[in-house]
C-alpha cells in the first residue's frame, strides 16, 4: 500500500494531466511513478504515458474519457500501489575526472568545500539510480548524489560541452551523451558512448539502471 500522500493534478491545455509528487525526488517516490505508469497504460481514452523526474504526464482523448474521470482514477489508484522497482542492471562508468576532461572540478571542491580529490572519492562512493531519460537522446537523470556535492550550475552555460562529459548540476550529476549547450559543472569525461543511435539499443542507460561511477584518473 501506498504510504505517501496523493500527486497533485494539474491539466496541462485539454488532453493532458500531470501529476506531480512534492520535492524532493527519491527512489520511492519514483517507483511509484513507475508503478503508476504502468496502471495507466492500460486505461482506456489514455494515449502517451510520460514519466519524468518526480511527476507522471497522461495524455488522454477528451471523448473517450473527461477529465474528472481520469483524476478519480489516478486518486483511487494510488493507494493501491506498491512500489514498482525496475530491474534494472549494474553499469560501471570509466570516469577521468578533472585536468581538460573536468575543468570545473575545482569549481566544485571550492563550492563544496572539499579538496578536489575528496570530490572524486565522494562521487565515486555514491549509488545511483537512473529515474529517467530526457533531455537529450541517452540523457540520464540520476538520483543519489551526495547532498553535500551538490553545486548550482555555471552562471554562464557552455556554449558546447563535449560528449560524455559527466558533471554536476544542483542536486544531480548526469553525463552529456552528445556535444551541446550546457550549464552543468564538469568534474570529468568518460569513454564510453551514452547513445549510438545505430545500435540496437541505442542508449547505454535505461531507467532502473543501477550507476557506479569508477576512478579511471584524476588531474588536480
Amino acid at each position: 500500500m501506498s504510504g505517501l500522500p496523493p500527486p497533485r493534478l494539474h491539466l496541462l491545455g485539454d488532453a493532458a494531466l500531470l501529476c506531480e509528487l512534492p520535492a524532493p525526488a527519491t527512489l520511492v517516490q519514483q517507483q511509484r511513478i513507475w508503478a503508476l505508469a504502468a496502471e495507466a497504460r492500460e486505461w482506456p481514452g489514455v494515449g502517451e504515458v510520460l514519466p519524468g523526474m518526480n511527476n507522471l504526464t497522461l495524455t488522454f482523448d477528451p471523448t473517450a474519457i473527461d477529465l474528472d474521470a481520469l483524476t478519480a482514477q489516478v486518486l483511487e489508484a494510488w493507494p493501491k500501489l506498491s512500489a514498482k522497482a525496475v530491474e534494472g542492471r549494474l553499469v560501471e562508468i570509466p570516469v577521468a575526472y578533472g585536468g581538460e576532461h573536468g575543468p570545473d572540478l575545482g569549481d566544485v571542491a571550492a563550492h563544496t568545500g572539499f579538496t578536489p580529490a575528496e570530490v572524486v572519492r565522494r562521487h565515486s562512493a555514491g549509488a545511483y539510480v537512473v529515474y529517467l531519460l530526457g533531455f537529450l537522446p541517452g540523457f540520464a537523470f540520476m538520483g543519489g548524489l551526495a547532498p553535500e556535492l551538490a553545486t548550482p550550475r555555471r552562471a554562464e552555460p557552455r556554449t558546447a560541452v563535449p560528449a560524455r562529459s559527466v558533471g554536476i548540476g544542483g542536486e544531480q550529476t548526469g553525463i552529456y551523451p552528445l556535444v551541446s549547450p550546457g550549464g552543468w559543472q564538469l568534474i570529468g569525461r568518460t569513454s564510453l558512448e551514452m547513445f549510438d543511435p545505430t545500435a540496437e539499443s541505442p542508449t547505454l542507460l535505461r531507467p532502473g539502471d543501477r550507476v557506479r561511477f569508477v576512478v579511471e584518473s584524476v588531474e588536480t
